[in-house]
């Protein structure tokens, strides 16, 4: 079996890629372990804590023993399942701030400035504001990806906006438009009440065209023959066959399995590689490092009246929710929930946003466990750009194990410090007037944790993972030691092999993952395809005005 282009993983950046390059008439195969996304527990919106903690939908990585979170093992979730982790995520859509863009320019990545990447983002959505205001000429309206909003209709989430204006903060009509900053409305990548993933918006496309298909099987090894990607040996009903590339194998197979391949097929750090004993294709010394992420603590509150979808957190209410999403896609079940944002600066002196947060309408983890609170609300809360890295590297020259996953979690002071004021930042709002007729007290950390020493104690036993890895091929200049790709997204040392993921960010953009990763496979696809990139946008951003002496 073969085709021009092999494709190997249908996640967020892996099905846009297929669909650009069908369309513009190459035979494009995509290789996909995971299966199907059919069912409710994938399309309803309002059940996406259950197919993250799913091993049908889930390829179930935990991190190795943390040293800074007391040995604390965290769940690393990655879509085993068609649309990757754009069919098993939270569905909130974020592009990141312009300055993340610049700074990867400035970092060595070429041509991936806000102006370059600002066009792609244009091209890949079709957003609808809601009748909620927005930044219109700043987003896509007739792109493959349905971009919408929530109809904010719980008291509480209207209240999260207001106490950010009340505590002194910008409201923003569109944080994916000129102004991050601020509080303000939700995107979410949800289209007439189901998640519309990557899958729904460039692989199903892709695949009514006779030039792409795709296929289950695990992927192995980048076939390299004279220092050319010439395939990908895969397992396929228990037998392991070679899938050829006429022109280019693409991995585009997440931040984590990714550098798996690229170590298992010789390209990585030379020592790591030889204590495998796998041959030394290209010594690169950046494959599996600068790995990253976003942490964040939630933020409780019991509610004093029972406002909050904590009323639906029962078998009668989660029956009456599905009863009315199955019947015509409405109803709670419709959205993800996650209706409010913001997204601030933590000090003066930081030039854009460095904290995010998801506020949600009950007090309730990821894992789907309520509070013993009953009526509540919680903000997720975390500094987007810590200083700690880790890395992903091989437990074995076996394909089958699992990589394993270290990202050093809380390893610098700053981490805590940035931690310590989210946590501050956030009873200040949640003690501002509007939300006074429902607050009745702190449900965590709890009005007890107050000093630094408290706090931190806090932090250490409950940060989590936001889910947001990546880094671990960064892209950069082909003199750069460390980098992985070019700004081409061509593999450095291996001729016929790009990667384009999240791996290839020099560093982790504000927000949430998914938009990016979309537009690095949009953008990927006019590199592949030869063709010159989308004309510049050279609209600034909004930057407070008082950024250097003012926190607000």
């Amino acid at each position: 079996m073969q085709a021009e282009y092999v494709i190997v993983g249908a996640g967020s950046a892996g099905c846009a890629m297929a669909y650009r390059l069908a369309e513009a008439g190459k035979k494009v195969l995509v290789i996909e372990h995971g299966g199907s996304d059919a069912g409710p527990f994938i399309q309803m919106p309002g059940a996406l804590s259950y197919p993250m903690n799913m091993k049908r939908y889930d390829w179930g990585y935990q991190t190795e023993p943390e040293p800074h979170l007391g040995g604390r093992r965290l769940v690393t979730p990655r879509g085993k399942v068609i649309g990757g982790s754009s069919s098993i995520n939270g569905m909130i859509y974020v592009r990141g701030h312009a300055r993340d863009f610049d700074h990867w320019r400035d970092q060595g990545a070429d041509g991936w400035g806000y102006a370059d990447v600002l066009p792609y983002y244009q091209r890949m959505e079709n957003w609808h504001d809601g009748g909620h205001g927005g930044d219109a000429a700043w987003r896509g309206t007739d792109g493959p990806l349905h971009v919408t909003r929530g109809p904010r209709l719980n008291p509480l989430t209207q209240a999260f906006v207001e106490a950010g204006r009340q505590a002194g903060y910008p409201v923003t009509g569109d944080y994916n438009g000129q102004q991050q900053e601020g509080f303000g409305p939700f995107d979410m990548t949800v289209w007439k009440g189901e998640r519309f993933s990557a899958a729904k918006a460039y692989l199903r496309p892709a695949l009514k065209r006779e030039n792409c298909d795709l296929i289950r099987a695990f992927a192995r090894r980048v076939i390299i023959e004279d220092g050319r990607a010439v395939g990908v040996e895969v397992e396929r009903g228990g037998k392991i066959e070679v899938i050829r590339a006429e022109a280019e194998v693409i991995l585009a197979a997440s931040s984590l399995n990714s550098p798996k391949l690229l170590l298992l097929s010789g390209i990585g750090p030379g020592a790591e590689l030889a204590q495998h004993g796998i041959d030394v294709v290209a010594d690169r010394a950046g494959v599996g490092k600068n790995l990253q992420d976003h942490l964040e603590l939630y933020i409780q509150a019991a509610a004093s009246q029972p406002v909050s979808l904590y009323k639906y957190w029962n078998l009668p209410g989660k029956a009456y929710v599905g009863a009315r999403w199955l019947l015509n896609r409405s109803g709670p079940g419709a959205s993800n929930q996650f209706e409010s944002a913001a997204f601030i600066r933590s000090r003066a002196g930081v030039d854009y946003p460095d904290i995010q947060y998801h506020f949600l309408p009950i007090a309730v983890r990821y894992d789907g466990q309520a509070s013993a609170e009953g009526h509540g609300f919680q903000a997720h809360t975390g500094p987007m750009r810590s200083p700690s890295r880790g890395e992903v590297t091989l437990r074995s020259s076996d394909p089958v194990d699992a990589p394993k996953i270290q990202f050093n979690y809380m390893s610098h002071e700053q981490d805590w410090a940035d931690f310590r004021r989210c946590i501050r930042l956030t009873r200040e709002i949640f003690g501002q007037q509007a939300f006074a007729p429902y607050y009745r007290k702190e449900i965590q950390p709890g009005i007890d944790a107050q000093s630094d020493d408290e706090l931190n104690a806090f932090i250490k036993d409950h940060v989590e993972s936001a889910y947001h890895p990546c880094g671990t091929a960064r892209m950069g200049r082909k003199d750069d030691p460390t980098a992985v790709v070019d700004p081409e997204c061509r593999v450095i040392g291996v001729d016929g092999l790009r990667l384009a993921d999240s791996s290839i960010f020099p560093r982790i953009t504000n927000g949430n993952l998914n938009a990016p990763s979309i537009m690095t496979g949009e953008k990927a696809a006019d590199h592949i395809l030869g063709r010159a990139p989308l004309a510049p946008d050279n609209r600034a951003p909004w930057i407070h005005p008082n950024w250097e002496t003012a926190q607000r």
